[in-house]
């Protein structure tokens, strides 16, 4: 395991290198679209600059040119970002874009960089900061996604296969740009690891801090959720009283007092920024001559994030089904097509199971080389079978729609029970949560938001590369074609996105 780590971190600090060559390669063969990146007008409020002076101009700086090369490749969301960690939150609009990954590059900016200022301007090193704060985080993201990989799944050989095409996944370009994709999988990644091994504190501390990276970071609540049901269900299975106290003398009543707790705070980080934005624009309208009260502060619930979304982003219910999007539409197509396809083929391992459990013992060996669970399972057959006969037994005599009621309940119940046995592979129960999460945010991208955003907003997703993994290491032609087909995917996206991206032309 060690070994596979090693190979994960050489892997992801060659890819990181291979998107940053790309961004200079491309930047300095091709002009860029919009030379805007490198305007810099003054902040609003002089309390935003460092110490008592203001920062360093390019003029000022001993070395220039390369603060105004950093400077230029500063495009799309990436102003943002910067303009937020320069000058804090000046505009409406900017209250769109959450502030952790802002407060670190302003942090490392004035300490870790600090010493750079003079030498290509405060501007350029906040974009050096964000360059390499983003970089760093996903190299430490890609380890991790191999560590909840092979703690979920049990299996080595897919981890690994999966984390190889994290490493290399179609928008990479945004994992090397400043932009918040780093530190949300960051962060996800290290907060669901932490709870699916037991650190519960941490892992509620890692996910709240993913939703001050990202708004969707608050859903990560879920996995509590779901760690609360499957407590829950070892209570029935096992005839637990509900005061019974576990191991570490806790209650099973309080645990789950403890795990809802814990999915409010989660949920509490996010909705602390949005409160924060309503106190700063309340406390703005009791200056004179101010501006009026904008419609999102006359809600009885305001909620800024979503009136910014809704009215400088024309985020809504079906408003991009138009016919002028479907070159987004086509764009977000391979994405959304192995999102979809990982959710269907779950579903199907799910139907899969039979009376029998010869072909759940298939299925198990199929995936993992050998059968695991026979020996689980087999215990189960028998006394569910015989369960299953003694009632027919004792009610031969009842209506037939009494019978095919207890089949049906058997049946389900033995499913059930195969269902929770399995305990590997991509059928396990423990991707069943990571299933629900990217159904859920398959929905919005594809009806709600903008859907080119989805090769992004989609890449965090483990599903996607466990399901591809296992189609790549299946047996068979089949998976040649597959690895083929998915590896061009990639390779065809890290071009084209890091040259599109990088002068300025629209990408996802």
């Amino acid at each position: 395991m060690q070994k596979a780590e090693r190979l994960v971190l050489k892997l992801a600090v060659i890819s990181r290198f291979l998107l940053v060559s790309l961004i200079i390669i491309w930047s300095y063969i091709f002009p860029p679209y919009d030379s805007s990146a490198q305007l810099n007008p003054s902040c609003l409020s002089s309390s935003s600059t460092i110490g008592d002076s203001s920062p360093l101009t390019e003029t000022q700086a001993l070395w220039p040119r390369i603060g105004v090369a950093i400077e230029g490749s500063v495009v799309w969301d990436s102003v943002y970002f910067i303009r937020i960690a320069e000058c804090g939150y000046e505009y409406e609009q900017t209250y769109a874009f959450l502030p952790l990954l802002p407060i670190s590059i302003a942090f490392l900016s004035r300490s870790v960089f600090a010493p750079l200022i003079p030498v290509i301007g405060y501007r350029a090193v906040l974009a050096l900061s964000g360059y390499v704060l983003n970089n760093l985080a996903f190299v430490l993201a890609a380890i991790y996604f191999y560590k909840l990989s092979f703690l979920i799944l049990k299996d080595s050989a897919a981890s690994l296969q999966a984390s190889v095409l994290f490493c290399f996944n179609p928008a990479s370009i945004f994992y090397s740009s400043i932009y918040s994709e780093s530190l949300y999988a960051l962060f996800s990644f290290c907060g669901i690891f932490y709870l699916f091994n037991g650190s519960n504190t941490m892992a509620m501390l890692l996910l709240g801090a993913s939703g001050t990276a990202r708004s969707n970071g608050a859903i990560n609540a879920g996995y509590f959720c779901f760690k609360a049901l499957l407590q829950t269900y070892d209570i029935i299975t096992n005839n637990k009283s509900i005061r019974q106290r576990d191991a570490s003398g806790m209650r099973s009543a309080d645990a789950d007092a403890v795990g809802g707790f814990r999915c409010v705070c989660i949920f509490n980080l996010f909705a602390i920024f949005l409160f924060i934005t309503y106190y700063h624009h309340a406390l703005a309208l009791r200056i004179p001559n101010h501006y009026g009260a904008r419609p999102w502060c006359k809600s009885r619930v305001p909620n800024l994030y979503g009136f910014l979304q809704s009215h400088y982003w024309g985020v809504g219910f079906l408003r991009y089904f138009e016919v002028k999007q479907l070159p987004n539409f086509l764009l977000a197509s391979p994405i959304l097509t192995i999102a979809i396809a990982s959710i269907v083929h779950y579903a199907r391992l799910l139907r899969q199971t039979p009376p029998s459990f010869k072909k759940t013992s298939d299925l198990t060996k199929n995936l993992h080389g050998k059968d695991l669970s026979r020996e689980t399972i087999s215990s189960n057959i028998i006394s569910s079978t015989a369960e299953f006969t003694g009632r027919l037994g004792l009610h031969r005599r009842r209506s037939e729609k009494k019978t095919k009621y207890l089949e049906n309940f058997c049946k389900l119940k033995l499913q059930m029970k195969s269902f929770i046995k399995v305990k590997q592979g991509y059928c396990s129960l423990l991707v069943f949560p990571f299933i629900l999460h990217l159904g859920f945010m398959t929905f919005m991208v594809l009806f709600v938001m903008h859907v080119q955003v989805a090769t992004r907003f989609l890449s965090a997703s483990p599903p996607i590369y466990w399901f591809a993994s296992y189609m790549m290491l299946s047996p068979g032609t089949g998976s040649r074609r597959m690895t083929h087909l998915i590896w061009s995917y990639c390779a065809a996206y890290i071009l084209l996105g890091s040259l599109l991206f990088s002068t300025f032309y629209p990408f996802t």
